[in-house]
This record gives C-alpha cells, structure tokens and sequence, in this order.
C-alpha cells in the first residue's frame, strides 16, 4: 500500500476542472529522491505535463538503506515540486511508499496508467559503463512505460533554448520521440537542432569524398525526413545538420561548439540489452555530456 497526496485543479464554483489530456502522455511519472539530481529532472516531468495537460504524480521510495536525514531532503523536495505543479494549475498527486525502487514504481506504473516516467541518474552511476547494475538502468529496462533517464550535467540550466537531437537512419519509435521532442520544444519555447553522423562517402579510386551540405541533404534518409514532417506537424521548426565521423565524439562537439542546453536521445530496449555485451558508441558521451541530457526509451508504438 501507498499513500497518496492529490490535489486537482479547480475552476468555478468549487468544481472540479481538469484540462483535457494530450493523447499520447495521460499520466506522468516523477521519480524523486534525496539528490538534487531528481528534483531537476522532475522539473522537465512537469513541465512536460503542463504542455501535455497530463496527470503528474511525484513518486518517493524510501529504500531500506535511506537515513533519516536523507528521507527528510527527498520529502522536502517532493514539497517544492509539489507547490510548483499546484501553482502552474497541474493537477498533481504525490506517492510515498518503502521498499525496492523497481518493484514499487513498476506497481504504481501499473496502478497509476503512467505513460512515461521521469528517472535521474546518481553521481555514483557514472563511474559504472552505461549505468550497469544501478537503479537507474534496472528502472529504465525494467518499466512497462516510456522512460526518460536524465542525466544532470548543470543544475542552473533547467529551462533550455537549444535542444539538440541527434539521430540514426532509422528511428524506432520515430511518432513518440518525435512527439516528445515537440513537446519538450514547446514547454520551453527551445529551438531544435538535429544531428545526423553519417558514414564519410568514399570511391575506389578517389577514398573519402566530401560532399556539400547540399549534397548530404539529398542523401537524408527516410526516417529523419519523417521525424522532421512529424515535427513540423506539431508546429516546431528544425535545423539540420549531418556530418560524417563518429557518433559519441561528432555529438559532443556539435553540443559543447554550439552550446545547446539539453541533448535528447533515443535508446531502445534492444540497444540497451546489447551495451552490456558490446559496449556502446555513445557511452563517452554518456559519462561526460557537455550539457543536461535525457535519454529516452520509447514504448508507445507507430
């Protein structure tokens, strides 16, 4: 059992008043804990769901290792995002349970219908390749919803104007990030950047060939065009950029030279499953971001 804390918007005569849900995110989930790490990443939930004009509820579990003093700063924490998501006229709900993290959030994922939940990395989580064996990656594989990892490189930029999206050829779940990135895009009123690393073209004779960017934007695949059609059907522009090297290394760069505020990236069960095998290009990237960045494991399909 679980107790929860609701609190619904109110218009009127006393009546209740909830504002007609987005279609795709209902119900959204914010993890919080006693690090400020999870109260940043909350504030991109409920600022999502302001947007989205989605149920937030704010979610704590008091793991059996936890201190008081530490139970005391996650509650202090839930008490701000709380008043916060109450004042932008959110209908908000808070949840506070003990046990195993996995076990209680997939419970409340369950009970609750949430669509998405917002999780934060731990400073601890870093020094461990891709996040093996922490909460956060037992959370991200293990949720029956979207999850949205946040890892929190600078605290004061909560509110970012450039958003940088870096994409593969082909997008899985290409309606939902998409989706999300509009969304995120107009929470903040950021402009989007997408980033393509393409193979270099080389000929038999000649090696690598550089092309013009006029000449890489032909070579576009599908799946961006699409992502950029879904984009622009939900009324946010995009610049473009591709550019032939390696992933981690290029998505660095084109974030730090550039100075955007927030990378989003996408990462699939699948993909994440195989990183603890084979390693991941990104993983560099995921150690040391230039920027705050979330990656998104989709579940909505196409």
């Amino acid at each position: 059992m679980y107790s929860v804390v609701t609190d619904p918007v109110r218009c009127g005569r006393g009546l209740t008043c909830i504002n007609k849900p987005d279609h795709m995110y209902k119900n959204i989930l914010a993890a919080i804990n006693e690090h400020l790490n999870s109260e940043v990443a909350a504030g991109y939930a409920l600022h999502l769901a302001r947007v989205c004009k989605a149920r937030l509820i704010l979610a704590f579990i008091a793991e059996r290792k936890m201190t008081g003093e530490s139970i005391e700063n996650a509650h202090k924490s839930m008490h701000r995002l709380f008043e916060e998501a109450r004042n932008a006229g959110l209908q908000v709900e808070s949840i506070s349970v003990a046990g195993d993290p996995l076990r209680e959030i997939k419970r409340i994922v369950t009970h609750e219908s949430i669509d998405i939940a917002f999780l934060s990395t731990r400073r601890e989580d870093i020094k461990k390749r891709f996040y093996a064996g922490t909460t956060a990656r037992r959370l991200l594989i293990g949720l029956p919803c979207s999850v949205a990892l946040v890892r929190v490189v600078h605290f004061g930029k909560i509110h970012p104007r450039k958003i940088l999206v870096p994409l593969k050829a082909r997008i899985a779940h290409l309606k939902e990030r998409a989706f999300f990135t509009a969304r995120m895009a107009e929470a903040f009123g950021a402009r989007v950047y997408l980033f393509h690393c393409t193979r270099p073209v080389e000929s038999f004779f000649l090696g690598e060939i550089h092309l013009t960017p006029l000449q890489w934007e032909a070579r576009l695949p599908g799946d961006i065009s699409e992502f950029i059609k879904v984009l622009k059907q939900s009324g946010i522009e995009s610049e473009n950029s591709l550019s032939p090297g390696t992933a981690g290394k290029k998505i660095a760069l084109e974030a730090s030279s550039r100075r955007h505020d927030l990378i989003i990236m996408g990462a699939s069960e699948r993909s994440l499953l195989a990183s603890i095998l084979r390693g991941n290009p990104v993983e560099e990237l995921l150690r040391e971001p230039p920027c705050n960045l979330i990656i998104l494991k989709p579940r909505h399909g196409d």
